[in-house]
């Protein structure tokens, strides 16, 4: 083999071990990104309908997860939870001190202040899950609304209950939050579909999110396809230089 080849080999192959190297920083980054407990909503414009799922990617420090209690903001009054089949429910109520219009002729004396899912049986930590919330958002464009989560463990809690201030660092346990876009106007919302979600606002996370947090998670994440092509780029690499040595050898 020339020498001139051996040079160019040896600088191919450190081409693809930096490349390599580099998507497996990535991709643990990732990892441990995700690992909050997120928030991803099915909309976030302000005074629309949304579902909000919760993510639960793990336990407490390798202890399985006993129960989840999700506070709410003070500015959602009524919530709709999602029956979870391996997970007891409970609403825990708070008294207004102003009753609220309910839009339906009635009134609201009483807003749900936090929803507590209890596992049936321990989620392993290994495993994941995730629970939905359906509520009305507070007509206020911009506004960040924080859902504070104490996971408890057999072993052990861990609370998601930290809210980082604007342009500050993520703390090391961020509550899951979504913020608030445009309100949809009438001809819009009347020309979307059923059960056609919009685009959603990043949850500190998320699932992510998230975070939420967290921000919100999702699998068109364009992080994720940044990564993909790098990957893919470093065994083009590795498949030119396979090739090259092939060419060389028949020559």
């Amino acid at each position: 083999m020339s020498s001139a080849l051996r040079t160019t080999l040896r600088a191919a192959g450190r081409t693809v071990a930096v490349g390599t190297a580099a998507v497996g920083l990535v991709l643990l980054g990732a990892g441990a990104a995700s690992a909050h407990v997120t928030v991803t909503p099915s909309t976030t414009a302000a005074g629309s309908y949304t579902v909000l799922t919760f993510s639960i990617p793990h336990g407490c420090d390798g202890s399985a997860t006993t129960s989840v209690a999700i506070s709410m903001p003070e500015e959602i009054i009524a919530v709709t939870p999602t029956v979870n089949q391996g997970w007891d429910v409970d609403k825990k109520m708070e008294k207004l001190d102003t009753p609220v219009d309910n839009g339906h002729g009635g009134q609201y004396t009483e807003r749900v202040d936090q929803i507590v899912y209890t596992a049936k049986t321990p989620l392993p930590d290994g495993l994941r899950d995730t629970f939905e919330l359906s509520l009305k958002l507070p007509e206020k464009e911009g506004a960040k609304l924080a859902f504070p989560a104490i996971q408890k463990c057999e072993k052990g809690e861990t609370p998601w209950t930290e809210v980082a201030a604007d342009g500050a660092e993520e703390p090391e346990h961020p509550a899951p939050y979504i913020v608030l876009t445009a309100a949809e106007d009438a001809g819009a919302a009347a020309s979307t579909p059923a059960g056609t979600a919009a685009s959603a606002a990043p949850a500190a996370d998320a699932s992510a999110a998230p975070s939420g947090s967290a921000t919100s998670s999702g699998s068109g994440d364009p992080g994720v396809v940044g990564w993909a092509g790098l990957a893919l780029g470093a065994i083009g690499a590795a498949a030119g230089v396979t090739a090259l040595v092939r060419g060389r050898k028949t020559s």
